[in-house]
């Protein structure tokens, strides 16, 4: 099971007939994290006219929530959810929040506004796969890192930490369904000399070939 989420945090901010429209989204675990981040964009716009907001959280997306805070119904909050859906994202919250400038921009100028507002922050934050993964340690003997070497090289398999004692112990990242092949290709490769190692099932991010822990940001 894999889904798309962004990588971290992110602000855009631009100015629509005079009103501002500043946008920001963070990733969140949990709706109670959705909620403090709604909650501490507000605190930090007590004065705005509007802080919109909305998010979905949840592997199956099955938490959404939004708010047209004032705004008229169905002009705010509503579109910065379709925003998030259209882009196929969940454990993400958005809230745009806008300083009034003195020109009504109507039903739809608000919708467009709105959207543009979640487009943009997501756009600035970008976004990023996560899958089921796992971490993968080898021990092998030094004459065999350069067979290892050109193998991960061919398969787009980015090595993150090489370790030098008596032995050389590499690690990779990898998802859940990749493992047995990458475990046969080592084993062909150093005709069974090299010793495994599997870390515990987790969820990893993943961006072009490179899978990660955590992206802060």
């Amino acid at each position: 099971m894999s889904y798309f989420t962004v990588k971290g945090s992110a602000t855009s901010e631009f100015q629509e007939k005079k009103s501002t429209f500043i946008g920001y989204i963070k990733r969140v675990n949990t709706e109670e994290e959705a909620k403090n981040f709604v909650n501490e964009i507000k605190s930090m716009h007590k004065e705005a006219t509007h802080n919109v907001y909305a998010y979905i959280v949840g592997e199956n997306k099955g938490i959404q929530r939004y708010s047209d805070d004032g705004e008229p119904q169905g002009t705010a909050g509503i579109p910065v959810l379709e925003v998030i859906k259209k882009n196929d994202l969940t454990d993400v919250a958005v809230v745009v929040t806008r300083y009034f400038g003195g020109i009504l921009l109507g039903g739809g100028g608000l919708i467009r506004a709105y959207s543009k507002g979640a487009s943009s922050a997501i756009e600035e934050v970008g976004i990023v796969e996560k899958v089921k993964g796992l971490k993968l340690r080898f021990t092998l003997e030094y004459d065999l890192i350069g067979k290892i070497q050109y193998l991960c090289g061919t398969n787009n398999w980015h090595i993150e930490d090489t370790i030098y004692t008596d032995k050389v112990e590499l690690s990779l990242f990898t998802e859940v369904e990749n493992k047995e092949t990458i475990i046969a290709d080592f084993v062909e490769a150093t005709s069974g000399k090299v010793t495994i190692c599997e870390e515990d099932e987790e969820y990893l991010f993943k961006e072009g070939y490179r899978y990660y822990r955590a992206i802060e940001g």
